[in-house]
């Protein structure tokens, strides 16, 4: 429910046709919810009530409803226009009646499409998968899609090779209000962007090759480095006016709203430009951008491979990874206004690559590795990279930890590059060869002197 995701609401709203708002009886109704109705009142959505968790000690439907009546939504059952019901989710109490009222709502609005015509929706969510490449979550509205029908979305396009309904199961055609998983796009398109079946392969190629060049257009290019630390400087200087940021991450829902969030901590003096944004790991690619355009690489949820590590290094290139969306917000903020003073900072130890596993009952799964780059220790803190993106610990602010450390039979303290080791780790199993196992350490970083004296 935080601020960042008010852009995923807006999309939601925009595609919809009538907005189910829930609210918990035994509460009242929260800021987000608030946001939610002014999305569906901004697009014209008309809205059900479901008042939700009436088994519950302390609940009060009635103190709901008032609450929305002095937010001039008045329902039905109190003279007003907007159908409400009191369900229980947990029960199933009244799913039956709100649901007749959504069908209710549907006859009453004509909501209808035809099915006969080429396909048009929109784009719901975009993610890189290694095994299926891009995978595009989309909401068919007019028209009805089928498999091998060419299609356009933003800068990307593709024949449809497979199509997925929300269990999973493959189908060969998605009619008007469906929505589908698709593979064979040539990229991940953004969230909330419109697709369109066209009459040929070779003409969608055309409208996004088009497409892609007027965005290349707009990005900027710039000459030098920057990183974090110096912003506060250049800022007490007068020299500095522009951020220039790259941001990648494991779904493209939350690089829209990451990137959107950054773009707003703009100030008068600094203005915030995310030049380029995509979905999957930091590459070579991404890094060159960098260091030609003078930006610091956000990663979210995802890591650098070690080409990419490496060529920062020698660039000059700032990366910085988040797997908490405030946390990100909040250091280009404190960059932004000269005040960035970090006390604590990732060090990455090492990285180790996973070459076999190995399953024993009562202790789990044991990985044959290879250390790659730098050290792994005993006491280092982890994550488990697929791919580029992190598998594990995925939970906000969680790390992970090693439960053993052998070299051979005997347990090791650390073990360096150039060694094998075998490794455990707690309470995660599903390790799998050719996984990345990246070992790092959080130390205290002391203030600079002229931090200090600013201070």
């Amino acid at each position: 429910g935080h601020e960042a995701f008010t852009a995923m609401r807006a999309r939601g709203a925009k595609v919809t046709d009538v907005a189910i708002i829930i609210v918990a009886a035994d509460d009242r109704i929260m800021p987000q919810t608030k946001e939610a109705i002014s999305h569906a009142q901004a697009a014209g959505v008309p809205m059900i009530f479901a008042i939700n968790k009436i088994d519950k000690d302390g609940a009060s439907p009635d103190r709901i409803k008032q609450e929305l009546s002095g937010m001039n939504l008045l329902i039905e059952e109190w003279g007003g226009t907007f159908q409400s019901q009191d369900i229980s989710a947990k029960m199933g109490t009244n799913i039956d009646q709100l649901l007749e009222k959504i069908i209710l709502e549907a006859e009453v609005l004509e909501l209808k499409a035809n099915p006969n015509r080429k396909a048009s929706g929109t784009i719901l969510e975009a993610s890189l998968d290694k095994g299926k490449g891009y995978v595009t979550n989309i909401l068919v509205q007019n028209g009805t899609l089928k498999i091998g029908d060419p299609i356009s979305a933003g800068s990307h396009s593709g024949k449809i090779k497979a199509m997925f309904n929300e269990h999973g199961k493959r189908v060969k055609e998605a009619g008007p209000a469906s929505p589908v998983r698709i593979l064979g796009l040539s990229g991940a398109p953004q969230a909330g962007e419109t697709f369109k079946e066209m009459d040929s392969e070779q003409e969608a190629r055309q409208l996004a090759a088009k497409r892609n060049q007027i965005e290349r257009e707009q990005s900027n290019r710039a000459s030098k480095r920057i990183s974090l630390d110096e912003i506060g400087r250049r800022l007490a200087l007068g020299t500095f006016k522009e951020l220039n940021l790259i941001v990648k991450g494991d779904v493209d829902g939350s690089i829209e709203a990451l990137s959107d969030s950054l773009i707003k901590q703009s100030i008068d003096s600094v203005q915030v430009n995310v030049i380029h944004k995509a979905v999957g790991p930091i590459q070579e690619s991404d890094i060159l951008l960098a260091s030609a355009s003078d930006a610091i690489v956000i990663g979210f949820q995802v890591r650098p491979s070690g080409t990419a590590r490496q060529l920062a290094e020698r660039e000059g290139v700032q990366i910085k990874t988040y797997s908490i969306i405030y946390e990100a917000i909040d250091e280009i903020t404190s960059a932004i206004e000269g005040m960035l003073e970090p006390t604590k900072e990732e060090r990455i130890q090492g990285m180790v690559e996973v070459r076999e596993t190995y399953k024993i009952s009562r202790i789990g799964t044991i990985a044959g590795c290879f250390v790659q780059e730098g050290l792994v220790s005993r006491n280092s803190l982890i994550r488990i990279i697929r791919d580029g993106i992190v598998v594990y610990p995925t939970k906000e602010g969680a790390t992970g930890e090693l439960s053993s450390l052998k070299r051979f039979k005997d347990d090791a303290k650390e073990v360096k590059k150039g060694f094998e080791c075998g490794i455990t780790i707690k309470n995660f199993n599903d390790i799998k060869v050719g996984d990345m196992i990246e070992a790092y350490e959080i130390v205290e970083v002391q203030q600079t002197l002229e931090k200090k004296k600013k201070k």
